[in-house]
C-alpha cells in the first residue's frame, strides 16, 4: 500500500475505447472536439487556463446554484469548432482530458438551451433546487419541476419535498415516487391517504409531467413522454462522451469553479513481485480500475497507485535461487514467469530444509534420551541453519536493507522487470498508474516517526522483546497488532503506517481508497485505528478500505495458481472460436484475434463485477463467454449491433453522415419501446451518481443489462433502414444516443466497446 511516483502516459486511458474496427463509423460528437483535441496535447496533471465566466441569467433568475453552470456560449474557444457534426467516427475522448476543463465547460449543454427547449414546451424559467444539474441530469429538471408544483399546493419546504422524491421499484408506479408521510406533515397515519388524494387531485396541470396517481398514501409521477424525449435525446447527443458524469461533485467548493478538484489516491492491484498475477490480484485490479474511473468522472483529482510487494525476505531468496537457476535470457523474455519458477524451486529447498532440521531435532532428542552421542545430528544441523538457503537469504535481504550496492542492483532489477511486464498486461485491462510504489519506498524516517509518535502517546508497548498496540482495549475484535519483531525488523504494518504518513507530505489527499480483498480486514481496520490513536485522525477519517471476495476455480489441476496472461489468453482463444463459428461475420472484422482478446476480456471483467463485490464467485470460462445471459460478449453484442445499425442507415442514405441528428424531429418517436429507451437514457445519469454511493461496479451493469435487453426487444419494432425518412433519421437518433450511453458506461468498467464481432 505504497508509492514511487511515475507518471502515466498521458495518451494511454485513450486507448480505453479505441475502435477495434476502423471502417467503422460510429456517432462521433464534435461540439467538444476542439477543446479536446487541444487537451490531448497535454502533459499529464497540466492546468488550462480559461477566462472567467459570466454567469448565465435566464429571463426569470433562478436560485443562486444556478451558477455552477454557467453558460459556455460567451468563452472563447480553445479551438475553432467545425461547422457541423460528423458521425463517421465514434467519439473516442476519455475522461482523462476532461479533467483539465473547469466544471461549467463539461456539458455541451448550456442553461440556455435548456431554457430555449423548455419555453417550446410552455415552461419560460429552467426548474432548478439547490444542488440539482439540469443541463448535466434530465431527472433533476423533473425533480425541480415536481418540487416546485408540489410545494405550492401542499405549504412544505422544497427541502423536504425534493429529499423525498425518488426512484420506483416498479414502472406501474411512475418515473419518480414520493411517500406522503415523509413530507413530516402533523397529520395522523389514517388521514395520510387522504392527504395524498387531496395533494393529487390539487396539482396543476404541467407540460412534463402528468398528473399524480395515488398508490396507499404514495404518489407516482409519470414523465409526458415527447417533452422527455426532446430534453433527453438532444441532452445526450450533444455531450457525448460527457453525458452521465458531473464533474462538478469533485470540487472543493461545489459553488466555486476556481476552489479545484479533490484529490484522491486508490491504492489497487498490488501484486508480489516474481509471483503469480493471482485471482486476488485480478478483482483488485478491476475492482480499482473502475473506481479510479468512477471518480474521476465525478471530477475528483484520482492519482491510481499500485503498491508493490517489493521488499523483504523473500527476495534474498529469490537472489539466491537466481544464482542457482537463473537464465539471463529467460529472465528478459519473461522476468514474471522465470522469477517464479526459480522462487518456486529455491522454496522448495529452502522448505526441504527446514524440514530436514525438524527431524534432525526429533533424532537428537531421542539420542539424548537414550544417553547415546547426537553430535553427528547437531552438526547436520549447524551446518543447515549456518549455510543453508534461509540463512542465506537473511543476510542477503539484510545487505539490502544495509545499502550494499549489488544486492540492491539485483533487486532493483528483478523489480523494474516485473514492472515492464506488468504494464504490458495492465494495457490489456485498461489500466494505469501514476504511481508505482512499493514497501520499499516507505523511509526509514518515516517509520522512525510514527514509532515515536506511538511511544510519546503511549499507543504501544514493549511484549517480550517485541513492540506491540494492545487494540483490544478499543475493541476485542481488532486484537493486538505487533509493529516491530523481537529482532528489531519492521512488519508490514509499520510499513504502511510510515507509508500513510508519506502519502499525506506528497500528495495532501482528500480521501484515499485501499481496494484489497476482505481477508486483509483486519489488518486495515488496525492500521485506521492506530492512525487514529497516533492522533492522525486527518489521514484515518480520509481512508477507506473497498474490500472482495475470492474467485475459485482459478487454479490449474495441479493446485497451483495461473497466471493471468495465461487466463486472458486461454478466454481470447476461446472466444476466436465462438467468432469463427459465424463465417460470414468472421470475414467482416478487420482484426478479429485482437477482438477476440477484447471480447475475452471483457468476459472476464464482466464476469467479476456482475456480482457483490464482497461475493465470492466461481470462475467459469463456458459461462462468461457466451453469449446468451448477462455477460461480456452480450454487452459488447449490443454496443457493436448499434454500431452495425449506424453503418447500414449511412450505407442506405450517405446524406445522413452529415446530418445533426439533435435536430431530428423526436415527436415522431411514439412507441412504447421508443419511450422505454428514453427513459432508460434519462437515467443513466442518476445511476452514475447511485455508484457513488454503492461504490458497486455491479451498479453500473445491471444498468447496462436493463438497457440491453430494451435495445433487444425494440428492434424488431423500431425499424431503422426502410422506415420513412423523418422516422428513420428520428430512430437513429435514438439508437445513436443509445450507442453512447452505453460505450459511457462500459468506458466506467473499464471496458473497450467493440464496433464489429
Amino acid at each position: 500500500m505504497h508509492k514511487s511516483l511515475a507518471p502515466g502516459s498521458a495518451n494511454f486511458f485513450a486507448s480505453l475505447v479505441r475502435p477495434l474496427a476502423t471502417d467503422c463509423p460510429s456517432l462521433t460528437h464534435t461540439r467538444l472536439a476542439g477543446r479536446v483535441s487541444t487537451l490531448r496535447r497535454l502533459t499529464p496533471r497540466a492546468t488550462v487556463t480559461t477566462p472567467p465566466l459570466r454567469p448565465y441569467t435566464p429571463r426569470h433568475p433562478l436560485r443562486q446554484t444556478q451558477n455552477i453552470q454557467r453558460d459556455t456560449k460567451h468563452r472563447k474557444p480553445l479551438q475553432s469548432t467545425p461547422t457541423r457534426r460528423h458521425y463517421s467516427q465514434i467519439d473516442q475522448t476519455p475522461f482523462k482530458p476532461f479533467r483539465f476543463l473547469d466544471a461549467s465547460a463539461r456539458s455541451a449543454v448550456t442553461m440556455e438551451d435548456l431554457t430555449t427547449t423548455l419555453i417550446t414546451l410552455g415552461l419560460d424559467t429552467v426548474p432548478q433546487e439547490p444542488n440539482t444539474y439540469p443541463a448535466l441530469n434530465p431527472f433533476d429538471i423533473y425533480r425541480s419541476h415536481i418540487t416546485e408544483l408540489l410545494a405550492g399546493v401542499s405549504g412544505v419546504d422544497k427541502k423536504v419535498i425534493i429529499q423525498t422524491l425518488s426512484w420506483t421499484a416498479k414502472p406501474e408506479h411512475g418515473d419518480l415516487q414520493l411517500a406522503v408521510p415523509a413530507l413530516r406533515v402533523k397529520k395522523k397515519p389514517d388521514e395520510m391517504k387522504a392527504w395524498a388524494q387531496e395533494l393529487a387531485d390539487k396539482f396543476p396541470e404541467s407540460p412534463l409531467v402528468k398528473k399524480p396517481i395515488v398508490t396507499g398514501t404514495a404518489l407516482g409521477f409519470f414523465f409526458k413522454p415527447e417533452p422527455l424525449t426532446s430534453l433527453v435525446v438532444p441532452m445526450v447527443l450533444k455531450s457525448g462522451p460527457a453525458y452521465g458524469f458531473n464533474k462538478n461533485l469533485g470540487l472543493r467548493n461545489s459553488l466555486d469553479l476556481s476552489s479545484g478538484a479533490k484529490k484522491m489516491i486508490v491504492e489497487f492491484s498490488s501484486p508480489n513481485i516474481a509471483k503469480p498475477f493471482h485471482a486476488g490480484h485480478l478483482r483488485s485490479t478491476i475492482i480499482g480500475g473502475f473506481l479510479a474511473n468512477l471518480y474521476e468522472g465525478a471530477g475528483w483529482d484520482v492519482i491510481r497507485m499500485n503498491y508493490l510487494g517489493d521488499w523483504g525476505k523473500q527476495y534474498g531468496v529469490l537472489a539466491i535461487g537466481f544464482d542457482f537457476f537463473g537464465n539471463e535470457e529467460e529472465l528478459v523474455k519473461n522476468p514474471i514467469g522465470h522469477l517464479y519458477d526459480i522462487y518456486v524451486k529455491v522454496s522448495t529447498i529452502q522448505h526441504d530444509e527446514a524440514e530436514q532440521v525438524k527431524v534432525l531435532k526429533a533424532e537428537v532428542a531421542k539420542l539424548k534420551e537414550e544417553g547415546k552421542d547426537a553430535s553427528e545430528q547437531e552438526a547436520k544441523i549447524h551446518k543447515i541453519t549456518t549455510e543453508g538457503i534461509d540463512e542465506q537469504a537473511r543476510k542477503y535481504f539484510k545487505g539490502m536493507v544495509d545499502g550494499e550496492p549489488k544486492a540492491l542492483g539485483i533487486w532493483k532489477r528483478f523489480r523494474d522487470l516485473s514492472i515492464e511486464k506488468y504494464k504490458q498486461t495492465y494495457a490489456r485491462l485498461n489500466i494505469r498508474y501514476d504511481d508505482y510504489s512499493g514497501e520499499s519506498q516507505v523511509k526509514d524516517e518515516s517509520m522512525d516517526l510514527a514509532a515515536k509518535i506511538m511511544w510519546e502517546k503511549k499507543v504501544c508497548e514493549d511484549s517480550e522483546g517485541a513492540v506491540i498496540v494492545d487494540l483490544t482495549k478499543h475493541s476485542k475484535k481488532l486484537g493486538k497488532a505487533v509493529v516491530k519483531k523481537k529482532d528489531g525488523t519492521s512488519l508490514y504494518l509499520t510499513r504502511d503506517i510510515g507509508e500513510a504518513i508519506q502519502r499525506v507530505d506528497k500528495y495532501n489527499f482528500d480521501k484515499m481508497i485501499y481496494v484489497v480483498a476482505s481477508q486483509q480486514d483486519l489488518h486495515l481496520a488496525q492500521l485506521f485505528k492506530i492512525e487514529e490513536l497516533m492522533g492522525r485522525k486527518d489521514i484515518s477519517d480520509k481512508c477507506q478500505h473497498i474490500n472482495f471476495g475470492m474467485v475459485l476455480g482459478m487454479s490449474t489441476r495441479k493446485g497451483t495458481a495461473k497466471f493471468l496472461d495465461d487466463i486472458l489468453r486461454d478466454v481470447g482463444e476461446k472466444m476466436h472460436e465462438v467468432m469463427r463459428s459465424n463465417q460470414t461475420k468472421y470475414e467482416q472484422v478487420a482484426d478479429p484475434e485482437k477482438t477476440a482478446d477484447t471480447l475475452g476480456i471483457s468476459a472476464v471483467m464482466v464476469q467479476d463485477m456482475k456480482g457483490k463485490r464482497i461475493n465470492n464467485y466461481t470462475f467459469d470460462m463456458d459461462r462468461m463467454t457466451s453469449f446468451e445471459g448477462d455477460t461480456g460478449p452480450y454487452l459488447q453484442y449490443a454496443h457493436a449491433r448499434l454500431c452495425s445499425i449506424y453503418r447500414k442507415a449511412v450505407t442506405a442514405e450517405p446524406e445522413l453522415e452529415k446530418l445533426d441528428l439533435a435536430t431530428a424531429d423526436l415527436s415522431l418517436l411514439k412507441e412504447p419501446h421508443a419511450i422505454d429507451l428514453v427513459r432508460q437514457l434519462a437515467s443513466w445519469p442518476d445511476t452514475f451518481l447511485n455508484t457513488l454511493k454503492t461504490q458497486e461496479p455491479t451498479t453500473v451493469l445491471t444498468y447496462m443489462f436493463k438497457m440491453a435487453h430494451a435495445l433487444s426487444s425494440s428492434y424488431d419494432h423500431l425499424q431503422v433502414v426502410g422506415s420513412e425518412r423523418d422516422v428513420m433519421i428520428a430512430r437513429l437518433a435514438l439508437y445513436v444516443a443509445a450507442r453512447q450511453v452505453l460505450n459511457n458506461g462500459m468506458r466506467i468498467l473499464g471496458l473497450s466497446p467493440v464496433e464489429r464481432m
